[in-house]
């Protein structure tokens, strides 16, 4: 029997069942994608409709922006003549031009790479093209330029797939409150649940599938770019190494398995053609 839904605002029961009808009669993926050369990993989520784009890159902004700022007070945040700095921000340059591919919004995104002094060994990239590596999982792994692409294409197809604003729309889709009605549906001045959620984006979880779909999309992003695909393998194994004391962050978040290397490998075929056109080697 379906929970009583209390509604402070006026929102109607037909309204609010349609929502959950469309929460739950949509597939995890709703959209089909184009059929093209490299990889394929179907349909975009039903559920990122349920929140607004706009407001999860506005939410991710601000706390890009505050973390920025809280690292330069603690002389973290490396200036853009650091060798990394550049570094970092020339194998996005090769990236980047093949983001909107997967997401027509990121030809507006303002996108920004940073590098943040700090010995953990993690990265990330938020909605909207907000992209930070620490210093940690460059020096702490040794990552060559062919690594650091797929830890970047791996997390640039995070935001490119919107699978925060994925998590956002399941958390709004199962919590249907007053607040989470009004800020999905912009009736009322009670969008705190969106904002909330926004707020705590470098804490949303993934799923596995989430994982798995970065991986695959993130290699094909690097392949185009001229990065060798095959350092996916390399760079999850320095991963295990260093495991082996206190599991890093980014690993910890990013569960790594002898499975996922066998999924990289799959996976192959299908971007080392990539590599090879837009390296000129061959394999």
């Amino acid at each position: 029997m379906p929970l009583p839904i209390p509604l402070p605002i006026r929102v109607t029961r037909r309204l609010a069942m349609l929502l959950l009808a469309v929460a739950a009669a949509a597939p995890a993926h709703a959209r089909e994608e184009p059929a093209k050369e490299g990889v394929s990993v179907g349909k975009t989520s039903a559920f990122t409709k349920l929140v607004p784009a706009e407001q999860v890159e506005k939410g991710a902004a601000q706390q890009y922006r505050q973390m920025m700022q809280q690292a330069a007070q603690q002389n973290a945040l490396a200036g853009p003549d650091h060798p990394q700095v550049q570094r970092l921000r020339a194998i996005a340059k090769k990236i980047l031009p093949f983001a909107a591919q997967w997401n027509p919004r990121a030809a507006q995104w303002q996108w920004e790479v940073n590098l943040i002094g700090s010995k953990q060994i993690n990265a990330f990239c938020m909605p909207g093209g907000k992209i930070a590596f620490y210093s940690g999982i460059l020096d702490g792994l040794k990552l060559t330029d062919d690594e650091v692409a797929m830890v970047m294409g791996h997390e640039i197809a995070h935001a490119l797939r919107e699978h925060a604003r994925e998590r956002m729309g399941k958390s709004a889709a199962t919590n249907i409150g007053a607040n989470v009605i009004s800020s999905v549906l912009g009736l009322g001045n009670t969008g705190n649940a969106v904002l909330g959620a926004s707020a705590n984006l470098l804490t949303l979880k993934f799923s596995r599938d989430d994982e798995t779909e970065a991986d695959s999309v993130g290699l094909e992003l690097a392949a185009r770019a001229g990065y060798d695909p095959r350092a996916g393998i390399t760079l999850w194994r320095k991963m295990q190494q260093a495991s082996k004391g206190a599991p890093p962050q980014w690993f910890s978040t990013h569960p790594a398995s002898d499975t996922r290397v066998k999924d990289i490998e799959r996976q192959l075929p299908q971007v080392l053609p990539l590599y090879q056109r837009a390296s000129g080697k061959s394999s």
